[in-house]
């Protein structure tokens, strides 16, 4: 049997072997030097230890502005006396609740939102890829530790010498360690860089949380909204019908002309006309919507919203620059990535540098299973290695050139993403504060265009003016109409493109791990 004591350092490796069965009552002696050496190796890699190489990663500072808009932000919209005609109030710095779809005051749109949550299976993908983020780090983690292992084996042979064969058995039993030093951070950096994808993922999550809630609310609206143009459509429609039986009457009695029935008629039909495609759209919404629930288009079914039963929240926040960068979580997430770059560096410039690396093994070694742990059959191992990278092909020094510009992208993007966060809150409060001065001019205007058509009417009758004043009144009307419904509805879906420009509230949500939401600086 043969015991071995290599110890290798420097690429040089000095080996003592011992043949115990020519000398059983004597054991192997290892030198003292190859202790001292291992040592020092050790003793080098904790004075380095404290060097972490590459960039710190810095956080972003804010926007140098005190308001989103160009202009100073209003503080109320006009009201009108509709549906989503309320004037609402924009405070600075007011929060926003976690559950604010409930604000419309609407169990439909609660119950919709609800089970989105539990069903949607896009959400479910997040979270999965959230936990799959997070374990990948925590395997990472694990190169802090040494790597133990241990292996047991029987061999048995068969040989033959000078004619004679001989059977033979051997065991062994193990166990070895390994460890690298983390001298230069490359590990850290790695794990650093891996925890930043975990965050990264953390906010991607809240960005599909509130993706979701906002489309299923969204859709809900437009649905409604289509819902309310049917309704005025038929509305419409049966006016017209009933126009077309008193034309039609008075034209078996000669007091008008057959083209007088034939344009009441074009007017009809262009008006039922318009009908199929607002029920197309209304059926592909409630296709949408199906699918933000998580089930397919034949499982959903339920009323659609009443826009008149909703409430227009009166009260809407407007956050300060520097809340709204901690509040976004897309912003939230690109500012994860650019952490992530940054570590990165670090890992690339790490793997350029020296690696130590300390490896053990102890165990026994014996002919038969009897003799396994007596004294002779001890065989043990102690190494360390230094490795300096010298030269492969320019490989390390490019992907270090890569992973710097992998930064200055990621720094990039997080701009662009803060630059377009800042967009879509500025473009919601400029849609609330002109979609309400709308409302009330298509109020004016549905009212006036009502009035215009009574009028037109009373004057045909009285034969004071031609039947094309009365086809012309109700076109104007039927477009009024259906002009005052969406700018109804305009009111609610842009309260709602607020909520989701400025975060959602995500950070007061039960079900968000508080620690994300401190570590952001938004709950203190």
């Amino acid at each position: 049997m043969w015991a071995r004591l290599a110890t290798t350092m420097n690429g040089n490796t000095l080996a003592l072997n011992t043949d115990i069965r020519d000398r059983p009552h004597q054991r192997p002696k290892p030198r003292i030097w190859p202790a001292v050496a291992t040592l020092s190796m050790l003793t080098l890699s904790m004075l380095l230890g404290g060097c972490t190489v590459g960039p710190d990663f810095a956080k972003p500072a804010s926007p140098p502005v005190d308001r989103v808009t160009a202009g100073p932000t209003p503080a109320v919209t006009v009201a009108s006396e509709t549906t989503g005609g309320t004037a609402q109030h924009l405070g600075v710095g007011r929060d926003i609740p976690g559950d604010w779809w409930t604000l419309f005051r609407s169990p439909r749109i609660e119950a919709l939102v609800t089970q989105a949550l539990k069903a949607n299976p896009d959400l479910a993908a997040a979270q999965a890829t959230l936990l799959e983020a997070k374990e990948t780090m925590r395997a990472e983690e694990g190169a802090f530790f040494p790597s133990i292992s241990a292996s047991a084996s029987r061999t048995r042979q068969k040989a033959s010498l000078a004619g004679t064969k001989y059977l033979s058995s051997s065991y062994d039993a193990s166990a070895s360690l390994s460890y690298t030093f983390d001298v230069f951070g490359g590990i850290s950096r790695q794990v650093e860089e891996l925890g930043a994808q975990a965050d990264y993922q953390q906010y991607e999550l809240e960005a599909a949380y509130l993706s979701l809630t906002a489309n299923v609310v969204t859709a809900a609206l437009t649905e409604a909204s289509i819902q309310a143009q049917i309704d005025a459509t038929q509305e419409i429609i049966r006016l017209y019908r009933e126009e077309l039986d008193v034309t039609q009457r008075r034209f078996a009695l000669g007091g008008v002309s057959r083209a007088d029935v034939l344009s009441q008629q074009a007017n009809l039909a262009s008006a039922v006309a318009t009908l199929p495609p607002l029920q197309k759209q209304l059926e592909q919404e409630r296709n949408q919507l199906a699918v933000y629930l998580g089930v397919t288009p034949s499982q959903f079914a339920g009323p659609t919203l009443d826009l008149a039963a909703l409430q227009l929240p009166d009260d809407l926040p407007v956050s300060i620059p520097s809340q709204l960068v901690e509040q976004r979580p897309d912003i939230k997430a690109y500012e994860a990535l650019l952490h992530s770059a940054t570590a990165a560096v670090g890992v690339a410039i790490s793997n350029m540098l020296p690696q130590v690396t300390l490896t053990a093994s102890y165990g026994r070694d014996a002919a038969n299973l009897g003799n396994l742990f007596s004294p002779g059959g001890v065989v043990w191992s102690l190494a360390n290695t230094l490795t300096q990278p010298i030269f492969e092909g320019g490989t390390l020094l490019h992907k270090r050139r890569s992973a710097v510009a992998a930064l200055q992208v990621a720094a990039a993007q997080y701009s662009s993403t803060v630059n377009s966060a800042f967009q879509n809150v500025a473009n919601a409060i400029v849609a609330l504060q002109r979609d309400a001065e709308t409302l009330r001019a298509d109020l004016d205007y549905e009212q006036t265009a009502l009035a215009s058509l009574q009028v037109s009417r009373a004057q045909y009758q009285a034969g004071s003016v031609t039947y094309v004043s009365v086809l012309q009144a109700e076109q104007t009307y039927q477009n009024a109409r259906l002009s005052l419904v969406s700018a109804q509805a305009a009111r609610f879906t842009d309260t709602v493109a607020l909520y989701q420009a400025l975060g959602g509230g995500w950070w007061n949500r039960t079900d968000v791990d508080q620690t994300v939401a401190t570590c952001c600086g938004i709950l203190k």
